[in-house]
């Protein structure tokens, strides 16, 4: 893996960062307190050493991006020949100081102004911080990773490699199976070979089509919503962050049916509603308008290299004050977006950004930072974990926050990561835009004890 182009996607991602608008994911881990496993360990010092070693490990956290010769406007992930763990994984002592809210909140304080910094582009581009308070309390790992190096699903890949289920488990280093040249092929094979391929290549370029279709055709000249989620870019952040039951959002998913992803939709949508109205805003006229992410990996597969994956569009119906009428909504309008599949309509960018050539993304990028303002308002994302409980030197994990990039035009990302019964939410929010995002949070929390309120238990 000495070297290896970007692909069109990662490429666009790496090109869209600008000073104000660092395109890196997030994670806040909360860890319980204690000496650890019997002979692992406890202090700060022990438990950074610990990091250090398995970020250390995982392979792709050492490559770095150069630009190439060929093809023109491209680059590569090259092993950094100077690679250095110790310049990427850091230790920050928390001080308290009767901080509101204790440890977690001033942990939560500082990952939001770490998360305002880009990633350092001459090297690998991740970073961990461990954020420790008192001796012997719990402490907190921040990870950030640029999204070019990975999506949602990548990310949770890359970042488990810390975690002991995972770096126990991790295999040893084994040589790939040889792949013959391609000269080797028998002359009929090789022909059917690049007949598939053309014929792939033309079904791609024809979807590509439609998507930019649709994108035309989806876009807001004057976009709607509500001022605070299209507020002008400040370049600083305020996180907050929620913990839903999840076995209340199943409650609620076996009462109306769908999706446990359509009800949190749902929940975010009313969430916004109930945030608005205490603020004093106006509802919008229409409806904010959500980037809901999508996997392309195939169920069960390998995370491979980069970012793979599509999105759908979804109008939240902030509008409509009755809870059970929006859960609807948004469950028809999820229907219609599966339905047509996720390589179909203006949510599907990332299949347009894919059949564009590196030197489109490279010059290309400061149009793109300004259309994602006219297609949507808001990125509401759901990040798989692992189903197995996790721990970092013996400590169990008890919460898992993830944190989206926020694109121009925009103040708001919400993230979403189900673990150990619970739904980790992260809200990653423009400073000057949203300084009450807390209040959001809290939202959050009221809208799905309403909706369990209004369903119900069928048991």
């Amino acid at each position: 893996m000495s070297s290896e182009l970007l692909a069109p996607l990662d490429l666009a991602f790496w090109h869209l960062e600008t000073a104000d608008h660092p395109m890196h994911l997030g994670a806040l881990a909360r860890f319980d307190p204690g000496p650890g496993r019997s002979g692992g360990p406890g202090g700060p010092e022990e438990i950074l050493a610990l990091l250090a070693g398995r970020a250390a490990a995982v392979p792709r956290l050492r490559m770095r991006v150069r630009d190439v010769l060929l093809p023109v406007g491209g680059a590569a992930w090259r092993a950094d020949p100077d690679f250095d763990v110790d310049r990427h994984v850091r230790h920050i002592p928390l001080t308290g100081g009767g901080h509101p809210g204790g440890f977690a909140a001033e942990a939560t304080r500082t990952a939001a102004e770490l998360m305002e910094r880009p990633l350092e582009r001459g090297l690998p581009p991740w970073e961990m911080y461990l954020l420790t308070g008192e001796p012997g309390g719990p402490f907190a790992v921040l990870v950030k990773l640029h999204h070019a190096l990975a999506d949602g699903m990548r990310a949770v890949a890359i970042g488990a490699g810390i975690f002991d289920e995972i770096a126990g488990a991790r295999p040893a280093g084994r040589r790939p199976r040889p792949v013959p040249p391609r000269s080797w092929l028998p002359g009929p094979a090789r022909v059917a070979g690049l007949a598939d391929a053309a014929r792939d290549r033309i079904e791609e370029l024809g979807r590509a089509l439609g998507v930019g279709a649709s994108v035309v055709r989806a876009g807001r000249l004057d976009p709607p919503g509500t001022p605070a989620l299209t507020a002008g870019s400040s370049g600083t952040r305020r996180l907050a962050t929620a913990d839903l039951d999840l076995e209340e959002v199943r409650r609620v998913r076996r009462t109306t049916g769908g999706t446990a992803n359509d009800v949190l939709l749902a929940v975010v949508a009313g969430a916004l509603r109930q945030w608005m109205l205490e603020r004093g805003d106006h509802l919008p006229a229409d409806d904010p308008r959500a980037l809901v992410p999508v996997s392309r990996r195939r169920p069960g597969g390998a995370p491979g290299p980069g970012n793979t994956f599509s999105a759908y569009l979804l109008d939240l119906p902030v509008s409509d004050p009755d809870p059970l009428n929006r859960l609807v909504a948004v469950r028809r309008a999820m229907d219609r977006n599966k339905a047509a599949g996720p390589t179909r309509g203006a949510g599907a960018l990332t299949v347009l950004a894919d059949q564009l050539p590196p030197l489109a993304h490279r010059f290309g990028a400061p149009l793109a930072q300004g259309a994602a303002r006219m297609l949507f308002d808001v990125l509401v994302t759901n990040v798989p974990l692992p189903r197995s409980s996790l721990s970092l030197g013996g400590h169990p994990l008890r919460a898992l926050h993830p944190m989206a990039p926020l694109a121009r035009g925009q103040a708001l990302a919400v993230a979403m990561s189900p673990y150990d019964g619970r739904v980790h939410i992260g809200l990653v929010a423009d400073g000057e835009a949203l300084p009450d995002v807390d209040r959001l949070a809290t939202a959050i929390g009221d809208e799905l004890a309403g909706l369990v309120k209004l369903t119900g238990d069928p048991d």
